[in-house]
């Protein structure tokens, strides 16, 4: 368990090298601000920066709610300049370089990150053109790199896509993996005294229908409801609920047409 008195980790930068489109580096920022990541760093994107303002446009429709983030984007003129206050450097790549460095999967690179590296320390991941991916001179500047695994018959990723999910596997092990909600429980556990009335009231009706028989088979009948219920651990607005569907069958079978009257469970 990660100690909730340390200091956080800080989140790895986001360094895309040579970028093409201004549409993946709008994609690229939104990936990031829905995991927490806010440091993107650009180096000689092929459009220039700032974009012409039609590509501007283009890119902060596609960060859809993350424009900040992209604005905030640092641009360097080379990967060693990006680079240069970082402690621990990934190069992404699909394929072996044979450069002998360490290859881990995303999983495992954001976990050793987040659990290892000091908070004053800053790490960081490269990401290479849309087209070519990064060159070996960009791997060698790294520490280790980081492969995906996906299916060998189309193992080709969106540039933002590579991005999300690097950032996805840091946020999970920021979180400990905890889903950010669980579930409502809208009513209490029903005592044994509600529920073992609903139960006398099912029998007492499915009883009066003729449903228990033959005779020596009722009392494991009589079992095999209630487990039924018991199962699905009920709680006091289901017996409510059940039992006042259970009176609106017997009732309403007895008196078509009738509108119900103040005993009937709500």
């Amino acid at each position: 368990m990660i100690d909730p008195t340390a200091a956080a980790a800080t989140p790895p930068a986001i360094i895309l090298v040579r970028p093409q489109l201004a549409v993946n580096i709008g994609t690229t920022a939104r990936a990031m601000a829905n995991f927490g990541l806010s440091d993107l760093r650009l180096v000689a994107p092929r459009e220039g920066w700032p974009l012409p303002e039609a590509l501007q446009d283009t890119a902060e429709a596609a960060a859809s709610g993350a424009v900040g983030l992209l604005r905030a984007a640092r641009v360097f003129p080379t990967t060693e300049a990006a680079v240069a206050d970082l402690h621990r450097l990934y190069a992404t790549t699909a394929r072996e370089r044979g450069q002998g460095k360490p290859v881990l999967t995303p999983a495992v690179a954001m976990a050793h990150d987040r659990h290892s590296l000091a908070p004053d320390l800053r790490t960081g991941v490269l990401f290479g053109p849309e087209r070519t991916g990064l060159d070996n001179d960009d791997v060698a500047l790294a520490d280790a790199v980081i492969t995906f695994p996906v299916d060998p018959a189309y193992g080709s990723l969106n540039l933002a896509q590579a991005v999300l999910l690097v950032a996805y596997e840091w946020f999970k092990a920021e979180t400990e993996d905890a889903a950010p909600f669980g579930p409502v429980e809208r009513s209490r556990p029903a005592s044994r005294k509600a529920v073992v009335a609903f139960f006398e009231y099912l029998e007492g009706a499915l009883t009066e229908a003729g449903y228990f028989r033959p005779e020596e088979k009722i009392p494991i009948m009589r079992r095999n409801l209630r487990h039924i219920f018991q199962r699905a651990v009920l709680t006091e607005q289901d017996v409510r609920s059940l039992r006042g569907a259970m009176v609106r069958l017997v009732e309403g079978r007895r008196q078509p047409g009738r509108r119900g009257n103040a005993t009937d469970p709500e």
